[in-house]
């Protein structure tokens, strides 16, 4: 699946405890390497220092960061980065920021990326609530994507899901005055629960008819897992928000 997983109950905690009594934010991701080639393991170390994005800084300034003053999109948990790399190439006059943790994934996009010649990405491998909260300004986005999350299934499982109500607030924060939310999934009940969660979430407000679910935007490429979901009759719903002007 291609990114950090989504909220179900908003009144489940979004913390657990440590040994010594203090809050620990649950993660809405597990570290584990998978299965890395040869060619993303040489990706990684020949390609990250052209791409990749260190968390040793106070922020992330995109002007400094690309160059030039351009519309600036986040994808968090871009899987294999297929889509992400494909979205990149077709639009150059934006810039892109990809979030991910996994690192076969990160390698792959890289391998593409390097073979794209794209000079509008850059990487970090970090969890993403750390990046908005300590590293992107606010108002910086033009857009924020989330596609295919886990959906992390089982009950007990839910406190992981990351698109919950203080999550969607954070978004929204980073988003520029009319700045767009994507988010696409094919678990309909996850759906749901992320549409009421951007419902009640201030400052955003749905772009499809009715308040329910949008059509699938032209810029979005369909993803390797949506494919397969697609031969097992998987629908995909799409949610479409805007953050209003002041």
């Amino acid at each position: 699946m291609n990114a950090d997983a989504i909220g179900s109950r908003e009144s489940e905690s979004q913390f657990d405890c440590q040994e010594n009594g203090l809050p620990r934010r649950i993660k809405s991701y597990v570290r584990r390497e998978g299965r890395i080639t040869v060619a993303q393991r040489r990706a990684l170390a020949e390609s990250w220092a052209r791409f990749g994005l260190e968390t040793d800084r106070s922020s992330f300034e995109p002007v400094a960061l690309f160059g030039r003053r351009a519309p600036l999109v986040l994808e968090i948990g871009f899987g294999d980065g297929e889509s992400l790399a494909t979205m990149c190439a077709t639009d150059r006059e934006s810039d892109f920021i990809g979030i991910e943790v996994h690192r076969p994934g990160i390698g792959h996009l890289l391998l593409r990326a390097t073979a794209l010649e794209l000079t509008n990405l850059r990487i970090i491998r970090a969890d993403a609530v750390e990046v908005l909260e300590r590293y992107l300004p606010d108002g910086c986005l033009d857009r924020a994507q989330i596609f295919f999350p886990d959906p992390w299934p089982k009950t007990r499982h839910h406190k992981r899901r990351l698109i919950r109500p203080p999550f969607a607030a954070l978004l929204a924060r980073k988003l520029e005055p009319a700045g767009q939310l994507h988010i696409a999934t094919d678990c309909e009940s996850y759906a749901r629960f992320i549409l009421d969660t951007l419902l009640a979430t201030p400052g955003l407000e749905n772009t499809a008819p009715d308040n329910g679910f949008a059509p699938r935007p032209h810029h979005r490429p369909s993803t390797k897992f949506e494919r397969r979901g697609n031969k097992l009759g998987h629908r995909v719903w799409e949610m479409l928000f805007a953050k209003l002007a002041r």
